[in-house]
């Protein structure tokens, strides 16, 4: 399979899912306080010792786009390094419900604008890729994609909906992967 026609794909329709889900997590608390701040909602965490869901989207978005870089050989620029550098602060800075929105556009608008083939040379390219603590993890741009990239995302998608879920927001699976109902063989929806 082609690099960009996995990556690209399944990022975008999880970005646009994450989106939905923060409306609606918005529609919620709203319909159930009518003095709730929706910024409120980026400091949610499941656990005491996790990051909130301020830092989830940000890492989420930063996921997203990182490998579109490292897949291309192209150094990942200081503006999204700043992103997930915002998430590990987000504890202290969870910014606003405007902002989650903003790194989301911002990311599906920059996915969206990647040629069809963008990334599918990287597949053989060698990357080093090094965490904050200094641990550095030799692959190959494949490796990366499968081992790297698409568990990371998913960790914290996965972790933001979790969150919302915990806090009463009625997600379900349908939720999360909505994109599957352009899939749907006509006349198979069970009728409740």
């Amino acid at each position: 399979m082609q690099l960009t026609r996995l990556l690209v794909p399944t990022f975008l329709q999880t970005l646009n899912n994450l989106s939905a889900w923060l409306d609606k997590a918005t529609a919620h608390e709203s319909a159930k306080n009518a003095d709730f701040q929706a910024d409120a909602l980026m400091s949610l965490r499941l656990a005491p010792d996790m990051y909130p869901l301020a830092a989830q989207v940000r890492f989420v978005c930063f996921q997203s786009q990182e490998p579109a870089y490292r897949l291309r050989g192209i150094e990942v620029p200081q503006a999204l390094l700043n992103v997930r550098a915002e998430g590990w602060k987000s504890n202290e800075q969870p910014g606003s419900l405007a902002d989650a929105r903003a790194r989301l556009a911002d990311a599906i608008a920059f996915l969206s604008e990647l040629p069809d083939d963008a990334l599918d040379a990287g597949a053989d390219r060698q990357i080093a890729l090094t965490l904050p603590n200094g641990v550095v993890f030799d692959m190959t741009g494949e490796q990366y994609a499968r081992d790297w990239s698409l568990p990371q995302f998913y960790f914290h998608t996965v972790t933001a909906y979790g969150i919302l879920r915990n806090h009463g927001v009625p997600l379900g699976k349908p939720d999360y992967v909505s994109h599957m109902f352009a899939y749907l063989r006509p006349g198979t929806m069970p009728q409740n």
